[in-house]
């Protein structure tokens, strides 16, 4: 698990160089756009809601003493609360409406990784974002499941140091299974990799990791995360695509040799 979720990271290396020596920054327009637009609403949101759902946590609180700090606190954990369920809603949102904006992307990618121009079932753009919004939706629900319970008990005192690194490991595995399935559309249904998925989780945290730690980068962060994570993801998923049999090919490039 450690060595997958390394490599997953390492696949981060060179991504830069690789979307400029494909000309695929043009592709990332609208997604950047989408995760800008995502990002500002569920900010406000996060600001606005924080007051609201701190006074409902303060509730609890029936002493007089201590009631105002108690206050203070209720509010940031409120407003902790919005942002961390608004990361999930976000990397849902972004990645769900720019299935047709990334897809390309992953097939160029893969086109040049592998030396082949016809690796795939063909799917259309209408397909892509249909089996984004099922994957997304499918993956929000299972996300939210586990994350509630979490941020629930994080209001217990040095518990919270636990359950803040597993919704963190939690969010990153599901930000690295929507990467993935950009790729994977291609070659799998919906169940299929669903399935390769799971049988390389590290992978896919490794990814998001890296994903959801731009997330806190200001600005840079949201309008850089899925260019580079999406690059990234595309590179060690034909990998592995390729290491179990599904791909056949001799022509494989030093990118993908080097993982």
């Amino acid at each position: 698990m450690v060595k997958n979720i390394a490599k997953g990271i390492k696949a981060y290396l060179g991504t830069f160089k690789l979307i400029s020596q494909l000309g695929l920054w043009k592709y990332f327009g609208v997604p950047i756009l989408i995760s800008f637009i995502t990002a500002l609403l569920i900010g406000f949101s996060a600001w606005g809601l924080s007051d609201n759902i701190g006074g409902f946590i303060a509730k609890i609180w029936f002493w007089d003493w201590g009631k105002e700090t108690f206050t203070t606190i209720s509010e940031f954990l409120g407003g902790a609360i919005v942002i961390a369920i608004g990361l999930i809603l976000y990397k849902h949102i972004i990645m769900a409406f720019s299935a047709p904006f990334m897809s390309p992307v992953s097939e160029k990618i893969e086109h040049h990784l592998l030396g082949q121009k016809h690796t795939h079932r063909e799917t259309t753009n209408t397909a892509q974002l249909i089996r984004g919004i099922r994957i997304n939706v499918r993956n929000l629900v299972l996300e939210l499941i586990l994350t509630v319970p979490l941020l629930l008990l994080s209001f217990i005192p040095i518990l919270n140091l636990v359950t803040t690194v597993l919704v963190f490991i939690i969010q990153a595995y599901y930000a690295g299974f929507g990467n993935m399935d950009y790729t994977l559309e291609r070659h799998f249904k919906y169940r299929e990799s669903i399935n390769f998925v799971k049988s390389n989780r590290g992978v896919a945290i490794g990814n998001g990791i890296i994903f959801m730690a731009m997330l806190f980068i200001p600005v840079i962060g949201i309008l850089i995360v899925l260019p580079l994570s999406v690059t990234a993801s595309t590179t060690e998923t034909v990998r592995l695509i390729h290491e179990s049999g599904k791909l056949e090919s001799k022509n494989l490039t030093s990118e993908i040799l080097s993982h």
